[in-house]
């Protein structure tokens, strides 16, 4: 069974294939990915890997959380599922509340 890692503290300068090549070391890679602003496409220093099973994920975890790469110290572990997120308001707010007591 497939299993998602969380990978953090990424120098900015880490690439998607430098990233799968470091894990393919432990096991086969399904994929990986650094997540990007949204705006200026800059990474914000954290990704995910997609290992094919869970003893290599495992073996991953072990062997590469608080490993240096990069210059700087990986934080790898399972990732959490993504949490539901309220709609942003793209509507106007003027923050008054008549209610409110001054």
């Amino acid at each position: 069974m497939a299993t998602k890692l969380y990978v953090g503290n990424l120098s900015y300068n880490v690439s998607e294939d430098e990233l799968k090549e470091v894990f393919a070391s432990k096991g086969s890679v399904i994929s990986a990915n650094i997540v990007t602003d949204r705006d200026s496409g800059r990474s914000r220093g954290f990704g995910f890997v997609e290992m094919e099973d869970s003893d290599a994920a495992e073996n991953a975890i072990t062997e590469l959380n608080g490993s240096e790469f990069h210059g700087r110290k990986m934080v790898v572990n399972v990732a959490k599922p993504r949490e539901e997120r309220a709609p942003r308001g793209g509507g106007h707010h003027s923050g008054f509340n008549p209610n409110r007591r001054f």
